[in-house]
């Protein structure tokens, strides 16, 4: 019989690529590891490893394996919980990816009325962007991602149930003094002489393809992830933005002065889940809180 807690070492290996390296990870010894490897291969029947030397391979059953245990650990988390649920035992756990904006911003109204709601949930946060978030979701390492999207891609979350939030604009940023600090609303090509402060890879993308459809190519002099950095660089008049309205929120934009921008850019924020676990309590009302917190 395969063990979750086999699969999960196995998991570990794959993705480190080695014994030592998986021990690490998983907060064991190297022996540990190389034992229930052992215990795996032999309730599958088959080597699900290549060694040599240093190197770790997986054979065609261990690909084979891994391809199905996040699926199979995720079913098996999802069971978990609905039945501790149940049986009264806890209230549940849950696992939280998001955005840096998100965080700052839909995150923690969220969460306080879920621990007001539910004092014995548990739930972590960390961060990530888009796509690496979602990978996080499919991949078994969190129960929620908040993410975002410009745009729809076709079939690109079709396997996971998506939770609309709320439709966020891009707002530009110039300095104070600058020629249209003023404006009610900034046509995009106005600002196509400018030196431009790009944030994530995302928006990156996203800005570059808005500014080519208005019939030039925006020079990006400072890239950065990380908002207040990009509200300071545009407060110190090295260059203009757009940011989501929701980033904008988080921080106090001091020495730069917000502009709508023209036409209107907008990115869609979600919450996603897969179909098991949208099923777990706890799950479903962290959902339901984010929700709310996106329509306030």
């Amino acid at each position: 019989m395969i063990e979750a807690r086999h699969l999960r070492v196995l998991r570990a290996v794959a993705a480190t690529g080695s014994f030592s390296a998986a021990a690490r990870e998983l907060g064991c010894t190297q022996p540990a590891v190389s034992q229930q490897m052992k215990a795996l291969e032999g309730s599958a029947g088959t080597p699900l490893l290549i060694r040599t030397g240093r190197e770790m391979r997986l054979t065609q059953a261990g690909e084979a394996l891994v391809r199905h245990a996040s699926g199979i650990l995720a079913g098996l988390t999802a069971a978990e919980e609905e039945v501790a649920a149940i049986a009264g035992l806890r209230a549940g756990r849950v696992r939280l990816v998001s955005f840096p904006s998100g965080s700052s911003t839909l995150v923690p109204c969220a969460l306080a009325a879920l621990r007001e709601a539910h004092p014995g949930t548990r739930v972590s946060l960390v961060e990530a962007e888009p796509p690496r978030s979602v990978e996080m979701l499919r991949e078994g390492d969190c129960d929620i991602a908040l993410a975002f999207r410009y745009g729809a891609s076709c079939g690109e979350w079709d396997d996971l149930v998506v939770r609309p939030l709320l439709a966020d604009r891009l707002i530009g940023l110039v300095p104070e003094g600058h020629r249209l600090s003023d404006a009610a609303s900034v046509g995009i090509a106005e600002l196509a002489g400018e030196s431009w402060i790009a944030g994530c890879p995302r928006c990156r993308r996203q800005l570059v393809e808005v500014c080519e459809a208005s019939g030039f190519t925006p020079r990006i002099d400072f890239a950065t992830d990380d908002y207040p950095a990009v509200v300071g660089l545009v407060g110190a008049g090295l260059g203009v933005a757009v940011l989501p309205e929701l980033a904008i929120e988080s921080v106090r934009p001091k020495g730069a002065r917000t502009v709508a921008v023209e036409p209107a850019i907008e990115r869609e924020i979600v919450a996603l889940t897969l179909p098991d676990l949208a099923q777990v309590p706890a799950v479903a009302a962290t959902l339901d809180r984010l929700s709310l917190a996106a329509a306030r």
